[in-house]
């Protein structure tokens, strides 16, 4: 009777001790509440008990808790339309804070920072969520951490993990990197140009010192084209002999638009081209009365009868006529008048005493 009794107080103390036997890990805290309230003190790692039927036991993580944060879309303080996801590390420092002051932890730190991240995407820029992700995480950060030290959760850090853009803003982007790119290329290049122009400054300088040099350096040239197989004949031409050339060319031209000139003075015979203005105007009359041809009558085409020098008269039949304008055998001598449809008849003047002695 007594060994029954021993044996089932030894199986009753078993099973009080494997109800009442917990284990707590090494990066685990143990909270106990006895009757539903919290009895003061943690747990520590390792083999405790507690009272079966009165005592729960309930463990908390103090590991570094990796939360992603679900990528979250909205509009950039530039009007920019983005999707943004982060991941959020965070610790318990306070057990007790942590399980009696929220329900689940974890899930408010969660979507404390889906709306923290929601709300740096409205401030910031786009240009800051591309190039300065320090501060913007340092930011968010702290967003998170304010309300999360009541729950006795210490945000570690969170970082920004991708940026999302739309096609059309990202071919824009890209469009002005190329044109940044071409920018300082085209100032690289000019740069280039300007210290290659200085030194080519310098070497003509040096040239202009010893002219032998640049005949050198023009051998040099032929060799270095000659070097390579080809049938390229190179003739260095000198740029003074075109230009020579060229002015000789101009002076030609204006020697012929200027017209014919006088001969050269020595020549058996000189020509003189007679200018408009070298051409004077002259009285007619006065040159005929001068020569003592007698005056022209006036409105008509032939002189005055008896006048000396008098000759046929354009119409009239030219033939051979006698000192004294008449034809042979002293026959009159038809003359032409002004009206081309009346010819008219010279009256034959009468014989001298000269004229029947001949």
């Amino acid at each position: 009777m007594v060994v029954e009794l021993v044996a089932a107080a030894v199986a009753g103390g078993l099973v009080y001790v494997l109800a009442a036997a917990r284990i707590v890990k090494q990066y685990e805290r143990a909270l106990v509440f006895r009757l539903g309230r919290l009895r003061p003190g943690l747990r520590e790692p390792g083999f405790t008990m507690i009272v079966p039927a009165v005592d729960r036991l309930q463990k908390v993580n103090l590991q570094i808790v990796t939360l992603p944060v679900p990528a979250q879309e909205g509009i950039t303080r530039d009007n920019v339309t983005v999707r943004v996801d982060a991941v959020v590390y965070f610790r318990v420092v306070d057990p007790a804070d942590a399980i009696v002051r929220v329900e689940d932890y974890r899930f408010a730190v969660a979507q404390m920072a889906q709306t923290s991240l929601r709300s740096i995407i409205g401030k910031s820029e786009l240009d800051d969520l591309l190039s300065n992700r320090e501060k913007l995480n340092q930011g968010l950060a702290l967003m998170i951490d304010s309300p999360a030290v009541e729950w006795g959760v210490n945000i570690d850090r969170v970082e920004i993990k991708d940026v999302s853009l739309p096609e059309t803003m990202k071919r824009s982007m890209a469009r002005q990197a190329e044109a940044t790119r071409d920018r300082r290329a085209r100032v690289i290049n000019a740069d280039a140009e300007l210290q290659a122009s200085r030194k080519l400054a310098q070497a003509a300088d040096a040239m202009a010192d010893t002219p032998a040099a640049l005949q050198l350096r023009l051998l040099q040239t032929v060799a270095s084209v000659a070097t390579e197989k080809n049938s390229t004949l190179v003739l260095p031409f000198p740029v003074e002999l075109l230009r020579f050339l060229d002015r000789s060319q101009q002076t030609g031209e204006a020697g012929g638009a200027r017209g014919p000139r006088e001969v050269v003075a020595g020549e058996e015979s000189a020509e003189h081209v007679l200018e408009p203005e070298d051409v004077e105007e002259v009285d007619v009359d006065a040159a005929v009365r001068a020569a003592g041809l007698g005056a022209l009558e006036p409105g008509s085409g032939t002189r005055a009868p008896g006048a000396p020098g008098a000759g046929p008269a354009p119409g009239e039949t030219e033939g051979p006529q006698g000192p004294e304008g008449a034809g042979e055998g002293g026959a009159p001598t038809e003359l032409w008048s002004q009206d081309d449809s009346e010819f008219t008849s010279a009256p034959e003047p009468p014989e001298s005493d000269t004229e029947s002695e001949r």
